[in-house]
């Protein structure tokens, strides 16, 4: 499940989709309609391709995220922990509050807050999972340049 947008506007418009990569985008689109698998290959995908140093670190932040609900749905919170430890020091390692329209610190919070009860665990193995939804991805309004 995926966290509505408040706004209920649209995750991204028509200048990024003119602007980024459409893997980058279509990415965005399964990761908020809950195919996590799916956005972490569409993620993958662009990261094989031509993008730069910061765009592959950036998306292999973006994957690992998208692998954490992956590893929820089939039951391995262990491993979605450990997810959310490689995705947060990826993003620490870029070094920016926003990138490719997406502001990161404000995801980072609410991924946190979506997680906290696996974050805060003493033993992943043996949490009960609550009811949970992923934070979903809006882009900022402005188009930003990247590497």
């Amino acid at each position: 499940m995926v966290e509505p947008n408040a706004e209920g506007r649209p995750a991204y418009t028509e200048a990024h989709a003119a602007f980024y990569p459409e893997e980058y985008l279509a990415g965005i689109d399964l990761y908020n309609e809950g195919e996590f698998h799916a956005a972490h290959d569409a993620w993958e995908e662009r990261w094989r391709d031509d993008a730069g140093a910061r765009e592959k670190l950036f998306l292999q932040g973006m994957i690992q995220a998208a692998v954490i609900f992956h590893h929820l749905e089939i039951g391995r919170p262990g491993a979605a922990r450990r997810m959310h430890q490689l995705a947060t020091e990826k993003f620490a390692r870029l070094g920016a509050a926003r990138f490719m329209s997406l502001d990161l610190e404000d995801y980072l919070a609410r991924l946190e807050r979506a997680l906290s009860w696996l974050l805060e665990a003493r033993d992943p193995r043996e949490v009960v999972p609550p009811p949970f939804a992923a934070p979903r991805i809006s882009l900022l309004p402005e188009v930003m340049e990247y590497d």
